[in-house]
């Protein structure tokens, strides 16, 4: 059987050092592959005025797997201006590559763990009966859809006379806002198509049969957005009657959820949601796990694309310490999430053990896992490097 070949999209700002350390695990963990680096993000944008080069396009086409570090987006103005003075005023536009990937390739499944470590100090605890305090076991995965919602980029801001005058046909719009200068309206849609939300729904139930979870819920905000978030409610109740009737299907507004999540999180096993709320829900159930450095993700297509990465941004500001403070783990658990989709199940067993092991024991922690604020003399003060971390790891590993 020949080597798999692995798009490293190394990104901006700490993309490239998480990355990097979660390369040195896989070696260590005996995963044989080749890599291939892909161009991707903030240099390519302002050198060429596309953060996303058709090369890279193609490699991932040809590939099919990447993993993916971080991403730095700035507004259109910024964007504008740190773009290449040969390169100003001939209609470049800046647009974040990492929605572009999901939605040129179609990878509409977004999958995001949540799962507490024994022994992290930044595990959520509350207090139980007898002002006890008590550590709930978090384990939820969150299935966002991931090509749709508010993140579809259909929107304007003085929006042209068709579209505004297909909004002058609603009702509600004209009551609102049909006094409102057209000059003065932003508008973004919110679409949800009924084949995107079904096939988020079927996987979300398949995992959850798949792995022993109890429950799906379905956080969206039906008795609100009545179409959308409707549409997601309507199908989840069709897909769970007819396939899945040993599930429990649960309905969450989102709003209550992010008051749910910190009583009883361990009652929670499946999420699934549309773009933005499953966004927020992810970033919310991972600040129960310690963070956004022990957050990580999985994009799937319906054509066998997959991208992994963990869910924080670039950092950009940690880029340059001397000695690299961050997190690697989040990155490291998204090498595994590729493992498993890969078939490869043992390796990422033996490596989530290892970090199991490291977290548990404390000796080696990151400034996060030590409550610091995040300067470059946590090092002086006790915290881990990344590398350091990473380090440990590879020697739980051996």
């Amino acid at each position: 059987m020949s080597k798999r070949t692995i798009v490293t999209l190394t990104g901006d700002g700490i993309g490239g050092i998480v990355l990097r350390e979660s390369l040195r695990v896989l070696e260590a963990s005996g995963f044989d592959a080749d890599y291939v680096h892909g161009d991707i993000g903030w240099e390519f944008w302002c050198k060429e005025g596309n953060p996303l080069p058709q090369r890279t396009i193609d490699l991932i086409d040809k590939h099919k797997i990447a993993l993916f570090g971080a991403i730095t987006s700035k507004p259109i103005d910024e964007a504008k201006a740190e773009l290449s003075p040969e390169l100003q005023g001939k209609g470049f536009t800046y647009s974040s590559p990492i929605v572009g990937l999901r939605q040129l390739f179609d990878l509409d499944i977004c999958v995001r763990p949540c799962k507490s470590y024994k022994g992290n100090p930044l595990n959520f605890v509350r207090r139980g009966k007898g002002n006890t305090i008590d550590e709930p076991l978090v384990d939820v995965v969150i299935f966002r859809q991931n090509t749709e919602c508010l993140y579809s980029g259909v929107e304007w801001t003085n929006p042209p006379s068709q579209v505004y005058q297909a909004f002058m046909t609603h009702k509600k719009f004209v009551e609102n806002f049909g006094k409102v200068p057209v000059e003065e309206l932003s508008i973004s849609t919110r679409i949800f198509t009924r084949k995107a939300t079904l096939r988020i729904l079927m996987a979300a139930f398949e995992h959850a049969k798949k792995y022993g979870y109890k429950s799906v819920t379905v956080c969206e905000k039906p008795n609100v957005i009545r179409e959308t978030s409707g549409l997601m409610w309507k199908l989840a109740k069709e897909i769970q009657k007819s396939s899945f009737p040993e599930i429990k299907l649960l309905n969450t507004n989102i709003d209550a959820q992010m008051m749910w999540l910190t009583k009883n999180p361990e009652e929670y096993g499946v999420i699934v949601a549309g773009n933005m709320f499953g966004d927020i829900a992810s970033d919310a159930f991972a600040g129960l796990i310690g963070g956004l450095g022990f957050a990580c993700s999985a994009q799937f297509s319906s054509d066998g694309i997959a991208v992994f990465e963990p869910t924080h941004g670039s950092a950009p500001k940690y880029a340059d310490y001397k000695i690299s403070i961050v997190n690697p783990i989040a990155m490291i658990e998204s090498a595994c999430m590729m493992l498993d989709y890969l078939d490869e199940k043992k390796i990422s067993s033996n490596i989530r053990k290892a970090i199991a092991d490291v977290i548990e024991e404390g000796k080696v922690r990151t400034y996060d896992m030590m409550k610091m604020a995040g300067r470059p003399e946590v090092i002086q003060n006790g915290a881990a490097s990344t590398s350091r971390m990473t380090d440990a790891i590879i020697a739980r590993l051996k």
